[in-house]
């Protein structure tokens, strides 16, 4: 009984999402012994979906593993190539197959995806008692999730919110030092990971104050529910998507090169130019990125996207400006930054 307390002491004493998942694995692992203990996302768009490793831990080792959070999508195991998984998902109730080995699977519902599944792959299929432990362990979970929620997105639109930026960011950025590191120690060569950079937009709708004025703030926030929409359809699964506060998005990508970027962010601006609103009609928006640099802090490279897509929508609106490009016609000063109304600390 000690060793479970102390294992959901664990569980509920992190607010990092990816800590919450490697400690449930563990816990599992050290609770039930089995060959394995993994968590499987199902992400990509519906008819066309993967399964993401969130967390898994095998045998006696010490830590989880997770697959990248960058990972190539194309990489990832189809959802046909598991269907036990996918009936788990599609049931939403646990269910069991004799093996060998054994494979026990836990629906991990979500609100704000498609879901994940828990995996337990063991020698023997597990017992009543064991899966009564799982379901209780995984009530408990799912409370703490609800939590982070709760605390990490916004409440409208269901994109991650201004709290959460800083230490995804720090993440993104202490990557790109590592690779500089890397393109240091190969002597000029060109690094393995240096083939893609992280990209910081920001996304302003257009003339949002008239929507309001017109039609009311119940019509705006819906604007809002169905521009996160469009975001989302947009974008990968695993780009990071926030909205900071009135009409203000953020982006943050991972890319090719700043080419790549700026088709990406056009495809978003097109998608919401033809998109038509309920009530509203047509609306556009201005976006306005740069590259996360490997010596950034989240306020510098956001105030570069802030500066750039500030020009944007002081000169004619309805498009995507890369800072880089703006600093090298001379546009705007390579220090130079509009804040606009978002206060970043």
């Amino acid at each position: 009984m000690t060793k479970l307390v102390d294992h959901l002491v664990a569980l509920t004493g992190f607010r990092d999402r990816d800590r919450l998942d490697a400690t449930l694995v563990v816990a599992l692992r050290d609770l039930l012994h089995p060959v394995s203990v993994a968590i499987w996302g199902c992400v990509g768009e519906a008819g066309a979906e993967r399964w993401f490793r969130r967390a898994e831990i095998v045998g006696d080792a010490i830590v989880a593993t997770s697959d990248a959070a960058w990972t190539d999508f194309d990489a990832l195991p189809t959802r046909a190539a598991h269907p036990l998984r996918a009936e788990c998902l599609v049931q939403q109730r646990a269910m069991q197959a004799e093996g060998p080995p054994a494979q026990a699977l836990f629906p991990l519902p979500s609100e704000i995806d498609a879901g994940a599944v828990l995996e337990v792959v063991s020698e023997r299929p597990l017992g009543s008692d064991a899966r009564t432990l799982v379901t209780s362990i995984l009530r408990i979970y799912h409370n703490f999730q609800s939590l982070l929620d709760y605390s990490e997105r916004d409440t409208l639109t269901g994109l991650l919110n201004r709290k959460t930026f800083d230490e995804s960011f720090l993440k993104a950025a202490a990557g790109q030092r590592s690779a500089s590191r890397a393109d240091a120690e190969a002597d000029g060569r060109r690094a393995v990971g240096r083939d893609h950079g992280v990209y910081l937009g920001v996304v302003d709708i257009d003339h949002f104050k008239l929507v309001n004025d017109r039609h009311g703030h119940l019509i705006g926030d819906e604007v809002l529910l169905l521009l996160s929409r469009l975001m989302r359809n947009t974008f990968r699964f695993n780009d990071r998507l926030y909205r900071f506060g009135g009409e203000e998005f953020v982006v943050m990508m991972r890319c090719s090169d700043a080419q790549d970027a700026t088709a990406v962010f056009e495809r978003l601006r097109s998608n919401t130019e033809h998109h038509s609103f309920p009530r509203v009609g047509h609306i556009t928006v201005s976006i306005g990125f740069t590259e996360v640099l490997a010596s950034d802090t989240p306020s510098a490279a956001f105030q570069r996207a802030d500066t750039a897509v500030y020009y944007a929508k002081e000169h004619g609106r309805n498009q995507v400006c890369s800072h880089a490009v703006l600093a090298a016609q001379g546009a705007v000063s390579a220090e130079e930054a509009h804040t606009g109304d978002v206060e970043l600390f």
